[in-house]
């Protein structure tokens, strides 16, 4: 699969034969970084996209996100999702109402939707919590699928749903089910790269993984930053810099012209 870049239909034949993996990346060194570690499918941000973008990984199926509230009408995202289709992206995340999402689809843009826990809305299940531990809650995330399915989505990410109820969805719907703390039982699973990383401050959802821990690396270099700061300032107010090698020479000659020059 990573010797070309997928298309919406190689990603959709792969439903249910194995996992696929997933990560948020924000920055050219992760996009690229995934891409050699084999990662079969990014989440971006749109302006990440773009020449320097596919350059550094041309194979790894790209999401740029619509972000929910930063577009209002189904035109904007259109023309979002149009720009960044152009710049590089293989689909679009849109956790907007059906209508847009139909209308996006009408398009030709494959769209990559929500259920579960949605950060945007989630004022409307009780906020950051897990949805569906009820069966009226998870008949509800079902709901949801059904018409994102008529609404012509070819993928949803599920988010903090217990993975038995996760499951069951997945196998019973045509959408590539792609899961954030909702279990094995989907078609990919989806981690922030800061997560993995541990480049997250604060709280760690419970179901991130981290892998290394960047945090103590940047403090570290922080404290070598400043250090290294505090030495050049030391050295200006003591005179060892700058020294001789750090400056540039004149001919004693033409310093002496130059000195004749000016006073006379």
């Amino acid at each position: 699969m990573k010797s070309k870049r997928p298309t919406v239909a190689d990603i959709l034949a792969l439903k249910g034969k194995r996992q696929l993996s997933m990560l948020r990346v924000v920055t050219l060194e992760e996009a690229e970084a995934a891409e050699k570690a084999g990662i079969e499918m990014v989440s971006v941000p749109p302006a990440l996209l773009g020449p320097a973008f596919r350059e550094v990984a041309p194979t790894v199926f790209a999401v740029p996100g619509l972000e929910y509230g930063d577009f209002i009408t189904a035109e904007e995202y259109l023309r979002a999702a149009f720009q960044a289709m152009r710049a590089g992206g293989d689909a679009v995340y849109c956790a907007a109402s059906l209508g847009i999402i139909r209308r996006l689809r009408d398009e030709g843009i494959p769209v990559c939707s929500h259920v579960g826990l949605i950060p945007s809305k989630a004022t409307w299940t009780g906020g950051f919590k897990a949805v569906g531990k009820t069966a009226e809650s998870a008949l509800s995330i079902w709901h949801a699928v059904k018409a994102l399915e008529e609404a012509g989505a070819f993928a949803a990410e599920i988010e903090v749903v217990p993975s038995e109820v996760a499951a069951i969805i997945s196998a019973k719907t045509s959408l590539f089910m792609i899961s954030m703390g909702a279990g094995a039982g989907c078609d990919a699973q989806y981690l922030f790269a800061d997560d993995v990383l541990g480049q997250t401050r604060g709280h760690v959802p419970r179901h991130a993984k981290t892998y290394r821990d960047f945090a103590a690396e940047y403090d570290r270099l922080q404290l070598e930053r400043i250090t290294a700061f505090r030495e050049f300032r030391n050295d200006v107010e003591s005179g060892a810099y700058p020294a001789d090698r750090h400056n540039v020479g004149v001919p004693a000659d033409e310093l002496s012209r130059f000195n004749t020059m000016i006073n006379g």
